[in-house]
């Protein structure tokens, strides 16, 4: 595999640096056939953009990502939330967008759409959502970036929040991800190494319901431009390496605004029972294969629940959900659904969630994991 990191950055700056006269650059991005996977391009606007509205509809060809057949293969960029594009500077744009069919209709893989109808829905509710992104770096040969390349670091213990050679991996990454995501505009909240050296954890939130989906895909999206330029990989794997190792979740802290308010554990609790009632259906959601990802994650070992049990407790990170210990002293607050794996579609979790604890949808599935 080429690695980008070859390449002459100082040769690239001198072009990087020309004026545009006029002209603002926006890159449509949206989410391919896989449900994982970004792609991007860039179209020429002859103005500033200042609003979302400002921004017409596009095309592609949708048999090269999964999402059209090729006798009919045009599907088009719906322009749904706007960053700032910190790789191409001001007045440039970042354009995340929804995928529609031929018929101007949903593909299968945007999940956004019914997601900004359920939102709309709880709008009155004000439910906040914030998401622990974990993520893997990888070495151009698909080894854990750092890693000795004929066998294994030191057993997992000094690597979580660490600080020094040796116990940090890829730091440089992190840090110019985590800028990237301030000018762009995103919610980020905070980062952190996580256990396994060369594992990585960042923040998003608190948003509010649709934008907690926009703003994580395109902080995922901002990971994958960042880490070309350092020629390495980001993985999403729920469980990149077997054996001792903890695998990466996408863990979903969740509340309303009684849940917020004095007195509201009673609808943390609330919500924990409705939840309890639906496991199976929440972790069909939680994973683009239906529960096949987390199955590999979720064992009940690492700093997991089992995927075919639910439980939850105070300050339990082994649980389905976590109650935080400040959250159980002062008696409102707000839950931790541990149960979403990395390479989630956060669309996908945040309705779910509303659906069933606001919406108070109910009913549960059966699980086809092929255990």
């Amino acid at each position: 595999m080429p690695s980008s990191s070859l390449l002459d950055k100082a040769a690239k700056s001198k072009y990087m640096d020309l004026k545009t006269f006029g002209i603002t650059q926006a890159m449509y991005i949206w989410v391919d056939g896989s449900g994982q996977s970004l792609r991007c391009k860039t179209r020429s606007l002859d103005k500033e953009i200042k609003e979302i509205s400002d921004l017409p509809m596009w095309n592609f060809d949708g048999s090269s990502t999964g999402q059209a057949e090729g006798s009919n293969s045009d599907c088009f960029l719906k322009p749904c939330a706007m960053f700032n594009d910190p790789f191409r500077g001001a007045p440039n744009k970042l354009v995340l967008c929804e995928v529609l069919s031929y018929k101007m209709e949903a593909v299968e893989t945007n999940h956004r759409q019914t997601c900004a109808g359920v939102m709309n829905q709880v709008k009155e509710d004000h439910p906040w959502f914030g998401m622990e992104q974990e993520y893997t770096l990888l070495d151009v040969d698909g080894h854990p970036f750092g890693w000795p390349k004929q066998g294994f670091p030191g057993p997992q213990g000094p690597y979580y929040c660490a600080v020094g050679t040796g116990n940090v991996y890829g730091r440089e990454v992190v840090e110019a991800h985590y800028r990237a995501c301030i000018y762009a505009g995103i919610t980020i909240s905070g980062t952190n190494a996580e256990v396994m050296p060369a594992q990585w954890e960042f923040q998003v939130g608190p948003c509010e319901g649709i934008k907690m989906g926009d703003h994580l895909w395109m902080a995922r999206f901002l990971l994958h431009r960042v880490c070309e330029d350092f020629g390495v990989v980001a993985s999403f794997d729920p469980k990149p390496m077997n054996g001792d190792w903890n695998g990466a979740g996408c863990h979903c802290n969740y509340s309303t605004e009684k849940m917020r308010l004095p007195g509201g554990f009673d609808e943390i609790n609330n919500a924990v029972e409705k939840l309890s009632k639906r496991h199976n259906y929440h972790i069909q959601a939680y994973d683009p294969q239906g529960g096949k990802d987390n199955m590999r994650r979720l064992t009940g070992l690492h700093e997991t629940s089992s995927i075919f049990d639910f439980s939850s407790g105070v300050a339990n990170r082994q649980a389905s959900i976590r109650i935080p210990r400040h959250v159980g002293e002062e008696k409102c607050g707000y839950l931790e659904d541990r149960r979403p794996s990395s390479n989630c579609d956060p669309y996908t979790v945040t309705e779910v969630i509303a659906r069933t604890t606001i919406l108070n949808e109910e009913g549960d599935v059966v699980l086809k994991l092929n255990c």
